[in-house]
């Protein structure tokens, strides 16, 4: 595995594995790291690569730091695409990551191969309670209050892939821009655009979603159950919360191959 700095852009990415191309885009807060449970066994079927989003791991905030978004991580991953000249390539999303992917999905179609959706956002209309949550989220005198707390919260199992990222989340993710990267990138999930339910289902591709049983932020029902829907994709749900490729891993790599083997690795090969 080695790491790379895209510096036309501020984005850090790692690089493992050969093969048919896989991008991993992580949730807020997070950053490549998130998968380390799972990558190494990615890296033996594919290339995949790990992206930091702005302001986490090793890539530093926009500045100032509210423009952080999740239409601002679209253009930064579009653009980061086409500077790596990636034609194609899966993708795998874990919360607002899978809310980037689909977006591009819809923007550039011809170049997504797969959809693994994880714990996905955008596929549930909002109500005076979601708004209100998103409202709070996006304070960043809140954000420093909660600390890992709300990661801790949303992380049901224990192992060490998922200490480390609540290690993260009360340590360097509580820092000044990154705090304030998590807040913002909150804030947008009010605007219309972070909205899929109606676009998604122009979508033609293989995809897959993934929910774990007791996530609290977007469980599987409605949203893991929305998602798989607007898509026409499966819905699988692991006995965990927010992240199965760091609390489940293995669970969720037999989810996730079993997928690229049925439905779209042997129809490329």
């Amino acid at each position: 595995m080695t790491q790379h700095f895209l510096a036309s852009l501020n984005l850090s990415y790692r690089i493992e594995g050969q093969g048919p191309t896989l991008v991993l885009l992580s949730a807020n807060p997070g950053d490549s790291r998130d998968f380390d449970a799972v990558a190494p066994q990615l890296a033996q079927r594919f290339r995949v690569i790990r992206l930091d989003w702005p302001g986490y791991g090793a890539s530093p905030a926009p500045q100032p730091p509210t423009l952080a978004g999740a239409s601002f991580f679209l253009e930064r991953f579009d653009a980061f695409m086409e500077a790596l000249e990636i034609s194609s390539a899966h993708l795998l999303g874990n919360s607002v990551g899978a809310n980037v992917a689909v977006r591009y999905a819809l923007r550039k179609p011809q170049r997504v191969l797969s959809l693994v959706l994880v714990s996905p956002g955008g596929f549930t209309p909002h109500n005076a309670f979601t708004r209100a949550f998103c409202a709070l989220q996006g304070q960043v005198w809140f954000k420093r209050l909660l600390g890992a707390g709300f990661t801790r919260w949303y992380l049901r199992r224990r192992n060490p892939w998922t200490q480390a990222m609540i290690a993260r989340a009360g340590g360097e993710q509580a820092g000044p821009d990154a705090i304030q990267v998590n807040a913002a990138v909150w804030r947008s999930f009010l605007e219309p655009q972070h909205d899929l339910r109606s676009a998604a289902g122009s979508l033609r591709l293989p995809a897959l979603v993934v929910s774990g049983k007791h996530d609290p932020v977007l469980p599987p029902q409605p949203d893991g159950r929305n998602a798989a829907q607007a898509l026409g994709a499966r819905q699988v749900v692991l006995d965990c919360g927010h992240a199965p490729f760091a609390e489940l891993p293995d669970q969720f790599l037999e989810a996730a191959n079993a997928f690229w083997d049925a439905r779209v690795l042997h129809h490329v090969a």
